[in-house]
């Protein structure tokens, strides 16, 4: 009897190496698919332009749709942040200052339209740290990343749990969101015991790299067979294999949106219509430009 449950102990542990190692070469795989896609690239003024259909079952055992601006290092092109206290699309906020491009911004209360997270613009405070449930000093879990432009470049900032922590900084453009998802070049741990974290979404991302490039990157999601989302796992896994050091993740879900002007306007496939095309847009609280 000993000897039995000591060989099915064995079998059990070989199967748990087995599994780990297997899990291990996916990752590789994922991140050579990633290194060597094929991305369309459109090359505009100071900034480009990749997307890539990753087809089922080749990254992360699922098909994925990726758009990406990448802004190099002493581009002369800026970021901006945008806000309506009416509802609007992310598309409709970048043309409105004739940007070159934009994605979405942060999180916002679908219902009344108003940011849920910090947002200061040119000095002006359009919205605040929306109080965690079980008290009006701590700050949510999506609350845990700030993003500060100055002059027009970004730069992340983990704040502290006190949700009016952005409050006293001095700087004219934050938008708070979160949660970060890489800081000097390692990866932030997340909660697992968030659906938001753990299942796949939709996603919206700003990263910078070693040299200072800066990507906006939007997964696609909610489309089963063509582009079923990341979860925050995932997306920081991407994220580190397209070289940056510092990561946050921004809203995500039906605003996950990727307008470039000059390609023809959206560039993704946002998930509110319910298709696979670039007409389910929703509309959002607030963007970041690309000026």
């Amino acid at each position: 009897m000993r000897r039995e449950a000591t060989w099915w102990l064995a079998v059990l542990c070989a199967s748990l190496v087995f599994g780990t190692v297997q899990a291990q070469v996916d990752r590789t795989v994922d991140s050579l698919r990633v290194a060597t896609a094929q991305w369309r690239v459109d090359s505009l003024e100071g900034f480009t332009v990749k997307r890539y259909q990753f087809a089922t079952g080749s990254l992360f055992c699922s098909a994925q749709y990726l758009s990406i601006i990448e802004i190099p290092e002493g581009s002369p092109r800026r970021l901006a942040l945008a806000f309506d206290s009416t509802l609007t699309p992310t598309s409709e906020l970048a043309t409105r200052q004739e940007a070159w491009a934009a994605v979405n911004g942060s999180y916002f209360d679908m219902e009344h339209g108003h940011p849920v997270c910090h947002l200061r613009i040119d000095g002006i405070q359009r919205g605040e740290n929306t109080a965690a449930g079980d008290t009006a000093v701590n700050r949510k879990y999506y609350q845990y990343a700030t993003l500060l432009l100055r002059k027009g470049k970004p730069r992340l900032e983990i704040p502290d749990s006190n949700r009016l922590w952005e409050e006293h900084l001095p700087d004219s453009n934050i938008m708070t969101a979160g949660p970060m998802l890489l800081r000097g070049g390692k990866t932030v741990e997340q909660r697992g015991d968030r659906t938001f974290v753990t299942r796949r979404h939709n996603r919206t991302a700003l990263g910078i790299k070693h040299d200072g490039t800066v990507l906006l990157l939007v997964a696609d999601g909610r489309h089963k067979g063509k582009a079923e989302g990341l979860t925050l796992e995932e997306l920081t896994l991407v994220l580190r294999w397209l070289g940056c050091a510092e990561a946050i993740n921004l809203d995500g879900g039906g605003s996950s949106t990727l307008y470039v002007r000059d390609c023809g306007g959206v560039l993704n496939h946002p998930s509110d219509n319910g298709r696979y095309d670039c007409r389910g847009e929703r509309p959002v609280s607030n963007a970041i430009l690309l000026l």
